[in-house]
């Protein structure tokens, strides 16, 4: 019997309720239970948020300024309820199912309402996501409101959650794959190691489901399906990277570019971003150094990818995302905006699953089949002197840092850990989230220039406010910023606007310090936005946990100040 959408959206309202892990991993088991089989990863992937499979290059393509107009004019509530329930709850969801909730026009239909399921949900999402060309927008609309009128308070709130993807139930990942494991009887290691290969734990739990743990030990690279990249912590130095990697490791150059996962069947090559997004056809150099190089004839590589002058030298980061989000004027671009490549890892080679194998072994495999593609450059070091040599080479090129990997490392895509850490020789940077903004001043006064910055929590999804910061973009990024965030805007007042957190910066700043202003009782001092992170999304921005640890490691070198 098909699944209401209404059981999904009453387990988010169970989950967002709690902050107890194992009744979350509970909640999740005994929902999981009743599934069919073809609900299992719809379900899966909306209960985090999301439309579709991870690896799916659909998009809803719908923004929060169109989503609002047609919630206003469905429901008919004045507008103002809305913002005065966001202003006290800072949730999108809660406000709408709260709207939804007052209208007397709601109530009135839902009398001869017939229940939504989670099949009938994601066709619709997949008719919204597959309208294009002339009339897409009316007819997105069309859609976006049948789905709609049709949903209660409860599933309106989830429905706008999953096109927002900002779910802040506090059910991560790691959460859904111990639910897959105690729901479908497999150990979770065999889940952990699925979920990685695949990418997506929505599949896992339907293959879980359907077919158990042999079902799992099937599962393999799919080629031209983009797996999530294997992630670093960060290291204060050189000497901390060879003390966790126990006196030896393997240092590579840290690029300013884009990290990028290269596919290859045959003559057939696909590019994917670090957020799994294909950007094949605005790399058509990189496709093409590709085909001619490599030559495994099946193969999953990553690799930077540099934007340089016409001296070879690295220019800035933002340029090189010009070319990844171009689609006409390629050719041009290319002659404008030069790229190189260089390979770092393979997954996996002519049907060998690769990650398993240590960074010392993948590298020789990535030797034999680079062909004439430049590998990083790397130093295998146990000297403390050495690796600082090495590490002002790097910056002296024009590039960031160096990373540190263990000879011994697998690759585990999606994981960030101490296998492999970062090395940069500034105060370390934060990926943060714009949440809100105010109008400038001056010649700035009819641009949104003055941001927000908020970090991640890791435990419920909430972003924090850490700091606000007028400096670092261009008079251009601020004009397409602010065209950006108006789309985005979620509560407008004459002076500034909050808005969906979406958009991921990297901040510098020179030190956080307590401020009772922020909930979260830190700010940055002089925070300034260095570069527009295009390449990551939301759920992959600093942690309010990490702004913390920043925080408190500070007074390994100074004195507190106290009041007492």
């Amino acid at each position: 019997m098909p699944t209401p959408f209404k059981a999904l959206a009453e387990l988010g309202e169970k989950l967002e309720a709690t902050t107890k892990r194992l009744l979350m991993v509970d909640l999740g088991t005994s929902f999981l239970q009743n599934l069919e089989s073809d609900e299992t990863e719809p379900a899966v992937s909306m209960i985090l948020g999301r439309p579709f499979p991870r690896w799916d290059q659909r998009t809803l393509e719908v923004s929060w300024a169109t989503l609002s107009e047609i919630i206003k004019r469905i429901t008919g509530v004045e507008w103002s309820v809305f913002t005065e329930v966001f202003s006290k709850t800072g949730d999108i969801g809660a406000a709408t199912k709260t709207i939804f909730e007052n209208s007397r026009v709601r109530k009135q239909i839902a009398l001869f309402q017939r229940p939504l399921t989670i099949t009938e949900v994601r066709r619709n999402l997949q008719s919204i996501a597959e309208t294009s060309g002339s009339g897409s927008r009316e007819k997105k609309e069309r859609l976006i409101e049948a789905l709609l009128s049709q949903a209660s308070p409860v599933e309106a709130k989830y429905v706008v959650k999953i096109f927002i993807g900002e779910m802040r139930t506090g059910f991560h990942e790691g959460l859904m794959e111990q639910a897959v494991s105690k729901a479908f009887q497999v150990p979770l290691r065999d889940v952990q190691e699925a979920s990685m290969i695949t990418g997506d734990i929505g599949e896992v739990a339907s293959i879980a489901k359907s077919e158990g743990k042999l079902g799992l030990f099937k599962i393999g690279f799919k080629v031209f399906r983009p797996v999530g990249p294997m992630l670093a912590q960060m290291a204060d130095g050189v000497a901390q990277a060879l003390e966790e990697h126990d006196g030896k490791t393997a240092f590579e150059y840290k690029y300013d570019g884009a990290r990028v996962q290269i596919h290859k069947s045959g003559e057939d090559i696909k590019i994917f971003s670090r957020r799994l997004t294909d950007v094949t056809d605005s790399l058509p150099e990189i496709v093409d150094l590709a085909r001619r190089n490599l030559k495994a004839e099946e193969g999953i590589l990553e690799g930077e990818v540099v934007a340089v002058d016409g001296q070879g030298y690295p220019i800035p980061f933002q340029h090189l995302m010009r070319r990844f989000r171009r689609v006409h004027g390629i050719a041009g671009a290319a002659e404008r905006i030069p790229l190189r490549l260089y390979l770092f890892d393979v997954l996996y080679l002519n049907g060998q699953n690769l990650i398993s194998t240590s960074y010392v072994q993948r590298r020789q495999v990535l030797v034999a089949n680079a062909g004439g593609i430049p590998l990083t450059s790397q130093l295998i070091a146990n000297d403390v002197r050495e690796a600082e040599q090495f590490l002002k080479q790097a910056m002296d090129a024009g590039h960031e840092g160096l990373m540190a990997k263990r000879l011994d490392s697998p690759y585990t895509p999606g994981i960030r850990g101490k296998r492999w850490l970062k090395i940069k020789p500034i105060l370390e940077p934060l990926d943060l989230v714009i949440v809100a903004a105010e109008y400038g001043y001056g010649r700035r006064h009819g641009w949104l220039s003055d941001y927000y910055l908020a970090a991640r929590d890791a435990d419920t999804g909430k972003f924090l406010t850490v700091g606000k910061t007028f400096k670092g973009l261009t008079d251009a990024e601020i004009i397409g910023m602010t065209k950006r965030l108006k789309e985005l805007t979620i509560k407008p007042s004459p002076r500034s606007v909050s808005v969906v957190p979406t958009i991921v910066v990297e901040v510098a700043y020179n030190e956080i310090q307590r401020s009772p202003k922020y909930e979260c009782q830190m700010a940055l001092r002089f925070a300034r936005i260095t570069r527009i992170r295009e390449d990551k999304a939301p759920e992959e921005a600093d942690t309010i946990q990490r702004v913390r640890q920043i925080y408190e490691r500070q007074f390994q070198k100074k004195g507190r100040y106290t009041t007492d």
